[in-house]
């Protein structure tokens, strides 16, 4: 099921199991994994896109094999905080994968994390060829980290 809401998503979610944070680019996905207390975001690796039904095989599969509990995704926003044509194509990848998969699936409003993931890897001193392979699932840990923040904050009120 879609989650438009982080609050109604964070409800969904059964205890003790990890979430995976997606980046989906037009080539590629980043993926992340958080632990069982939902507390960091780790970057996990990067999906070269083909066609929906092969990214869908390889991305459920990894989430089955560690036992993932639900998934955020990136959405796109504009900075104005206007949906363009890339925030359509990412509800259209989840409505097409919630076909797949019982597991809740929200969304995350990803702007600037790009920008943050390549900030921390310049920081790390990390080289153009480097940095370019291992950016999309950098910044899948962003995006991730950002929902859990939001989670355990919801938690913490409720």
């Amino acid at each position: 099921m879609i989650y438009e809401a982080v609050e109604d998503f964070a409800a969904a979610l059964a205890p003790g199991r990890a979430l995976a944070g997606l980046d989906l680019g037009e080539r590629t996905i980043g993926v992340a994994v958080s632990d069982t207390v939902l507390s960091v975001a780790t970057p996990l690796e990067t999906i070269r896109r083909k066609k929906f039904g092969a990214d869908a095989e390889k991305l459920l599969s990894l989430l089955a094999a560690r036992d993932i509990g639900g998934i955020v995704l990136g959405l796109p926003r504009n900075m104005d905080g206007t949906e363009g044509p890339r925030c359509q194509s990412t509800r259209a990848f989840a409505r097409n994968l919630s076909r797949l998969t019982d597991l809740p699936i929200g969304f995350w409003d990803e702007r600037l994390s790009t920008v943050a993931a390549e900030r921390a890897l310049l920081e790390a001193d990390t080289s153009r060829k480097r940095r370019a392979e291992v950016i999309d699932h950098v910044a899948a840990s962003y995006i991730l980290q950002g929902a859990l923040d939001r989670i355990r904050h919801i938690r913490a009120t409720t």
